[in-house]
């Protein structure tokens, strides 16, 4: 697409072919999009019996200065370019029009005639470009927010590095900032780049002095060797990255592998093996001055599964943390709960637990182990059990709760006194679970003898 070289490029060729001229004809597009601002009618009676005195250009716009203002302004956009019939003008990929087609091409926005007969279009194939009528072109947007020309106006050596070391961005989207430099497009900055061995990704700040002033020198050279063959593709170096660099196809440059990645929104072709990211990389993180904001939604997701991958190792320390936090209910370290909710197994039922630390508490942990083995044991009698045994298992659930520091072993002896004492025998009870009549009728027995015994004599 149109960068700087190509632009200055038809500027010198109107400015050569058209300069001096009057508009004796014009035709304009009915095209709203690309003829901004104003009627096609209106935009014609601007222009038409006036003399082109110069054509100017700042970054990738181009103005014609007329005898009298307003003057029609160009923004090439992606594909806008400027013929001029029987002249050769520079053709670049995507815009450029077949010699065989009609003439005007059917893509023209803008079709002036001069008084020499010299017939000049400005086309655009896919409708990106603007074309304005403007009293001051210089003075308003877009025209007014660029930064110094790369060609015209290129930074000072000083200021370029002052300039770049106050920038937390990656060079490339730097580069691409038309408020930062005017005029660089992206093979440009894809071509300097690769001349001054500077990763697309490298944090702007972190460009050491030298490497900065390789980058300044790479820019000045490279468009400035583009502008002189006239933005001829076929005439710049062989060894440059340009002409390997298109469509994404795998190639090599010197015997070097190319790579793509998206930086800025844009596809970055670089070279590893000679691009190398010095420090971590800012990747498309927004510049804090104002430059390029764009963000992929694919880096979004790769930092995001990063910090949870950092997280889950985190989680997985140690097994018998893990395995103590499943049991707990213990929340993981990525959690933004203060509490966490605990459900137990016992006769107990559910309870709640707060989780005042993220940290282990040995005696917490004792005495969890501890009350689910009581419980597994408690379930594994059996239903169906007499009073005792049920008030036996509530009394070591309730010294559970007190957080009682008997052992297991205690308690399964205290068990088992206690049915010795009550003549319970615990493997040698008839299934009940299948008498459900009989249990009831042994149960009710046992109550009234209780009861009996409870009250004592009957007095006479």
């Amino acid at each position: 697409m149109p960068e700087l070289p190509e632009v200055e490029a038809a500027r010198r060729a109107v400015h050569e072919h058209c300069g001096g001229k009057r508009i004796i004809k014009a035709m304009i597009a009915d095209d709203p999009k690309v003829i901004d601002g104003i009627a096609p009618s209106e935009l014609e009676k601007g222009i038409v019996g006036k003399k082109i005195i110069a054509a100017h250009r700042k970054g990738k716009n181009m103005w014609l200065q007329l005898d009298s203002p307003p003057f029609p302004s160009f923004q090439f956009g992606m594909t806008g370019a400027v013929y001029i019939k029987g002249v050769s003008v520079t053709k670049y990929k995507r815009s450029a029009i077949n010699d065989k087609d009609e003439w005007p091409s059917k893509f023209s926005k803008v079709f002036v005639e001069l008084d020499d007969g010299t017939e000049m279009s400005f086309t655009d194939k896919r409708r990106f470009a603007r074309v304005r009528l403007l009293e001051n072109p210089e003075m308003v947007p877009p025209i007014s927010e660029l930064g110094p020309d790369a060609l015209l106006d290129l930074m000072p050596e000083d200021v370029f590095i002052n300039a770049l070391s106050k920038r937390e961005i990656a060079i490339k989207s730097l580069l691409l900032d038309q408020g930062f430099i005017a005029g660089i497009g992206n093979w440009v900055a894809d071509e300097v780049l690769y001349q001054a061995r500077i990763h697309p990704l490298q944090s702007s700040s972190k460009i050491s002095k030298e490497n900065c002033k390789s980058l300044r020198k790479c820019i000045e050279e490279v468009i400035k060797l583009a502008v002189q063959v006239d933005a001829d593709s076929e005439r710049f170096p062989c060894d440059w990255i340009f002409h390997y660099r298109w469509a994404k196809r795998p190639g090599k440059v010197n015997g070097k592998e190319i790579e793509f990645i998206t930086v800025g929104g844009r596809t970055s072709a670089y070279v590893p093996d000679l691009q190398k990211v010095d420090g971590p990389a800012p990747g498309n993180q927004p510049d804090k001055k104002g430059g390029n904001r764009s963000r992929k939604k694919s880096d979004v997701i790769k930092s995001e599964n990063l910090q949870s991958a950092q997280e889950i190792s985190d989680d997985n320390e140690g097994e018998d943390e893990k395995g103590q936090g499943k049991r707990e209910g213990k929340p993981s370290k990525t959690s933004k709960a203060g509490t966490a909710r605990s459900s137990g197994s016992g006769m107990g039922g559910k309870s709640k637990r707060k989780a005042t630390t993220l940290k282990e508490n040995p005696e917490s942990k004792q005495e969890s182990e501890k009350e689910e083995k009581l419980n597994h044991i408690m379930k594994n009698i059996g239903k169906g059990q007499d009073s005792a045994k049920t008030e036996m298992i509530e009394t070591a659930s309730s010294g559970k709760k007190r957080k009682n520091k008997r052992t297991i072993a205690a308690e399964v002896e205290k068990l088992k006194k206690n049915k010795a004492t009550k003549n319970v025998n615990e493997f040698d009870m008839p299934d009940q679970t299948n008498n459900p009549d009989a249990s009831a009728k042994e149960s009710s027995e046992n109550t009234s003898q209780a009861q009996k015994r409870k009250r004592g004599p009957k007095s006479k």
